[in-house]
């Protein structure tokens, strides 16, 4: 809207300024009207440009011309009353004018000189100062013939020599933004508005220059055109940086093309030079014309030498954006890479504004690739990057960290949780990729820029908070807190307690036994661990497993349980008749992706004499979901002589799959449909079908979670012969489980 008004007011302007080469219609204050309005609307919008997330220099530059702008509308104010205060329109411009004008010069060339420059040689700056002499030649030679050679009657007529003075400052202006964008640079100030601050320059000294042909009609003046002008000029040019933000462009094609305007320079002289000695003795102009005739063959020819290194630069230049590209770029998906993201996040903060990082990774993404292959992977991050993109648009920048990360940099905080819960919204829309229907989730962490904060950090304080959302189940978004950082050194001096565990013997083994339902006896145990910390106590296993997942002590801790529960399966061979059957080991997903754990697990067997048919390995779904070799790695166990457990059955999306697809022995029925969640009606169907499915594939059923007598004979009443739970025992050290083995028929005596 505010560049409609100003085009309209340019374009009212224009007209009452014709109208009144032709006729004296209206007072003309009216024609003065619209000239402060396009300098206003011209100053806020260089104050929102400078309000676009720059950096320091470019945002400086437009601050300086917004406060040039308002020099500008005194200086129309004071050049209206000039021209109108009188008893009789003038076209004299007073010093107070010539003031507002001058200040409004020197602002603008001081924001301007202050713009960097292009890195250039030392004879890059001697062409670029011969270059900018031809130029400046020219101009002064076209305003001195066309409208300076008659100051005297000027001034006679309008009894000052302000308007001379005026139409030679506004005319320097131009030359000078003309020479500093054309020649010399403008930093990071956007590539368009350049453009159109020089020609609005020149366009604007142009309709300056007409002031003698204006000489017998005082109630007109060039300002009403020529301001206006200029300042509608400077309006567009702040809208283009504020859409373009704090993206740079430099064109070198451009640069190159402006690179021939001396010879345009020369040639117009020139012309100009024939047209006034067009009235010259015969051989004057003969040798005016022989040389002319030798510029333009001289030209001619280093046009024609310019344009062949033009091609060459081309194409040299096409390879260098390419080569930038692929270093800035990532290779998949077309958006910005790590480094390129850390310079646009650099810049921000550079520029003062707010910096907001989102950081978004696909939760179960390895899942995805291991079972479907890299192929799709890559096909659902192309699709993934795709839909970040469409949702994020001019708002921001989306970058591809690596693997299934992903990053956005927001400057503004407008609606960004709003933005947040589309994204997820977004990731989380099922896709079609080689026929197959998939369904992700994405965790999110965001956080805003502090003082003193730099990129590294900023990415840091993210990849946090998208963990702490990945923790409590992912498919979702999570502020950065402090608090995720106390958490995270916690988490980091456990793991490292974690890492001397073993070394200081804190870690110990438990068995919780496992019974037959119909005799009451102890046919299995599985072996728990426990770490008793010297400081905090008794640490519960769901708070230290994911720490000894996520830091790899986990391979360490699995490879002493399985030696525990191995020479603890030897030691009641030897004592006949203490003996269970089988002692079930757990094995975590990070051990089953281990390429040397069967070759531990056989080494192991080797050393304690222990017999694989009493050992068990249990596995949950989303251990075997997520390691692309499971069922190699299953397999090569049960060579071994070892049995297969399937614990938590019921809790995963692909349960009834995975039985057709891995080599499962037991099935452990999850807890949560015996005795938690799902333990009603519904619960006991499923419970009741699982025994049957298990019947028919000759597996054998394990009832986790059994805490009552009635459970127990609910169970065994639908086929169940195994279960497992507290009514039969905690987790006990080896001597205790031991002591319980009498007691179990009796406990279970008269039930049913």
């Amino acid at each position: 809207m505010p560049l409609l008004v100003s085009a309209i007011a340019v374009l009212l302007s224009g007209v009452w300024l014709a109208a009144g080469l032709f006729h004296e219609w209206g007072h003309p204050v009216l024609g003065w009207l619209p000239l402060p309005v396009v300098s206003v609307l011209a100053g806020y919008a260089c104050w929102v440009a400078s309000r676009a997330g720059l950096d320091a220099s470019t945002r400086r530059f437009w601050r300086h011309l917004t406060i040039a702008c308002g020099l500008f509308t005194a200086g129309i104010i004071a050049n209206a009353a000039d021209a109108v205060a009188g008893p009789e329109p003038s076209q004299r411009v007073g010093p107070v004018t010539l003031v507002f004008y001058l200040g409004v010069l020197v602002l603008v060339m001081f924001a301007l000189l202050r713009l960097p420059s292009w890195q250039r040689s030392r004879s890059d700056w001697l062409r670029f100062g011969i270059d900018a002499c031809v130029v400046l030649i020219t101009v002064a030679a076209f305003v001195w013939r066309f409208s300076l050679r008659d100051h005297r009657t000027w001034v006679e007529q309008t009894g000052s020599a302000g308007a001379m003075l005026a139409i030679a400052l506004l005319t320097g202006l131009s030359m000078v933004t003309f020479m500093k964008v054309a020649f010399a640079g403008a930093g990071r100030l956007d590539r368009r508005a350049t453009y159109i601050l020089a020609v609005g320059a020149a366009v604007a000294a142009s309709f300056g220059g007409m002031s003698p042909f204006l000489i017998d009609k005082p109630y007109l003046s060039t300002s009403l055109i020529s301001v206006p002008v200029a300042g509608f000029a400077i309006q567009l040019a702040a809208v283009s940086q504020a859409r373009a933000g704090g993206r740079a462009h430099r064109d070198r094609g451009v640069h190159r093309r402006i690179s021939a305007v001396p010879y345009l320079a020369v040639a117009i002289t020139d012309g100009l030079l024939l047209t006034t000695s067009a009235r010259s003795p015969g051989e004057t102009r003969a040798m005016q014309a022989v040389v002319v005739a030798l510029t333009v063959l001289v030209m001619s020819r280093q046009i024609i030498a310019l344009r062949d290194n033009n091609r060459l630069m081309a194409t040299v230049e096409t390879h260098q954006e390419e080569l930038t590209r692929q270093a800035t770029h990532d290779s998949l998906t077309g958006v910005a890479n790590r480094a390129l993201l850390e310079q646009r996040t650099r810049e921000m903060l550079d520029a003062g504004g707010p910096v907001h990082v989102v950081l978004l990774d696909l939760d179960d993404f390895k899942t995805v690739n291991d079972r479907l292959g890299h192929q799709v992977g890559d096909r659902l991050i192309v699709e993934t990057s795709r839909r970040l993109t469409a949702l994020v648009g001019g708002r921001g920048t989306v970058g591809r960290l690596g693997g299934d990360e992903f990053a956005v940099l927001l400057p503004t905080a407008d609606d960004v949780e709003e933005l947040l819960d589309s994204l997820v919204a977004a990731v989380g829309e099922p896709v079609e990729l080689a026929g197959n229907r998939i369904a992700t989730a994405v965790s999110v962490g965001i956080t805003r820029s502090r003082d003193g904060d730099d990129p590294a950090e900023l990415l840091r304080r993210a990849d946090v908070a998208m963990y702490a959302a990945k923790a409590v189940g992912g498919n979702q978004w999570h502020w950065f807190d402090p608090g995720m950082d106390r958490a995270a050194d916690e988490a980091a001096r456990m793991a490292a307690d974690l890492r001397l565990a073993l070394a200081r013997d804190e870690i110990f083994a438990l068995y919780q036994p496992i019974v037959d339902l119909n005799t009451g006896t102890a046919v299995g145990a599985e072996v728990l661990m426990r770490w008793r910390h010297p400081e905090h106590g008794l640490i519960p296993p769901d708070i230290f497993i994911p720490v000894a997942e996520r830091t790899g002590t986990i391979i360490e801790l699995g490879r002493w349980v399985f030696e525990q529960a191995c020479r603890q399966s030897a030691d009641w061979a030897r004592r006949s008749g203490a003996a269970p059957e089988k002692i079930s080991v757990n094995v975590s997903a990070r051990q089953l992706a281990d390429p040397a754990f069967v070759g531990t697990v056989r080494d192991i067997l080797d050393r304690t004499g222990a017999d694989p048919a009493h050992l068990m390995i249990e596995v949950t779904e989303t251990a075997v979901l997520n390691t692309g070799d499971a069922v190699t790695q299953l397999e090569h166990l049960r060579a071994l002589g070892l049995r297969v457990a399937l614990d938590d059955f019921g809790t995963g999306h692909s349960s009834l799959s995975l039985l057709l697809d891995l080599p499962v022995d037991v099935l452990k029925v999850d807890k949560s449909f015996v005795s938690g969640e799902y333990a009603d009606h519904a619960g006991a169907i499923v419970v009741r079908n699982l025994i049957g499915f298990t019947d028919d594939f000759g597996i054998d059923a394990v009832a986790e979670g059994v805490e009552t007598v009635e459970q127990a004979a609910r169970l065994r009443a639908a086929g169940y012969r195994l279960a497992q739970g507290y009514l039969f025992g905690r987790p006990m050290p080896a001597a205790d489980f031991e002591d319980t083995f009498s007691s179990m028929e009796s406990l279970l005596s008269g039930r049913g």
